[in-house]
């Protein structure tokens, strides 16, 4: 009995730590998808992910070029590619200095930024630490202990920044931060695990294969075996402590869209998004923008 009331409690801490503030399970997100310029199109995207409303999250990728980092859906760069000082943060800085003023705590973070890096340079990785230092009162933060495993409590703050599951990555963003130093940014854990949050790892990035065999483009109609796995592993996510994001659900096709991404049709994706806005997906990330916002409002105010 010793033992199992021990167990218990370290559960009942965990789900404390974890679940304060913005926990795993607590909200479904609109992830809006590869948010920013590329292959000549796309120059509005962020205006456009913002003008869904808040809280929202964002992706960006991120490249190498020469010295400095650059927003890229490409590994090769020509260094005309935006900034991500120009392109988001300032952009959201009216935003992010109105959430501070107004002090709503409640409901942050308001953005949640996911960055996938495309080139994991150690020299890359310390530039973007350094550019997160800059804008570190806007994020939230965790104090980082003596050991990886034991989780601590967010800094609630407007922003959260997210990460891979490199360990070339965890190595400048955890390793390279002293004990005691804050952790500006969290990592995922690998894909197909069964990992538990730890004070680095604090989500989980999938594909839709893990939920329809093949993906998008060999999905069939959408089955209640479909909605159980779906659950199931959404389920083990939030058990675990972590924010489940899955990608990428689409259901058109339009230059500059990856194409496997497209499950060929409005009724088959929104078959999909409404099970994920039912299973509690943390982070259901597509390139309809304004289209998933307004399905997702409609379908919470049924």
């Amino acid at each position: 009995m010793y033992h199992v009331a021990i167990r218990m409690l370290r559960f009942f801490l965990l789900f404390l730590v974890v679940y304060s503030a913005f926990g795993a399970g607590r909200r479904v997100l609109f992830d809006a998808h590869n948010c920013y310029p590329y292959a000549g199109l796309f120059d509005d995207r962020m205006d456009r992910a913002l003008a869904t409303g808040l809280p929202v999250a964002i992706e960006q990728d991120l490249a190498w070029h020469v010295d400095h980092s650059v927003l890229s859906h490409e590994v090769k760069t020509t260094g005309t590619e935006p900034l991500m000082r120009r392109y988001f943060f300032e952009k959201v800085r009216p935003l992010i200095e109105k959430e501070l003023k107004d002090g709503d705590k409640s409901r942050w973070p308001v953005i949640t930024l996911n960055l996938d890096f495309k080139t994991n340079e150690p020299e890359h990785h310390r530039a973007v630490w350094a550019l997160l230092k800059e804008y570190e009162p806007w994020l939230m933060t965790a104090k980082k202990g003596k050991t990886l495993e034991k989780v601590a409590k967010l800094k609630t703050a407007p922003i959260l920044v997210l990460t891979g599951e490199s360990d070339v990555q965890k190595q400048t963003f955890y390793d390279a931060v002293p004990d005691g130093g804050r952790l500006l940014l969290f990592g995922a854990v690998p894909r197909g695990t069964q990992n538990k949050a730890d004070n680095y790892h604090r989500w989980s990035n999938n594909p839709w294969m893990f939920v329809e065999e093949g993906g998008q483009k060999k999905a069939g109609d959408w089955t209640k075996e479909d909605e159980k796995r779906l659950k199931a592993l959404v389920d083990q996510a939030h058990n675990n402590g972590l924010w489940i994001r899955f990608f990428t659900l689409n259901g058109i096709s339009a230059p500059g869209l990856t194409e496997s991404y497209n499950f060929g049709s409005k009724e088959a994706v929104e078959a999909r998004w409404k099970a994920c806005i039912e299973a509690g997906v943390d982070f259901v990330a597509t390139d309809q923008y304004e289209e998933f916002a307004a399905f997702q409002k409609q379908h919470v105010a049924r």
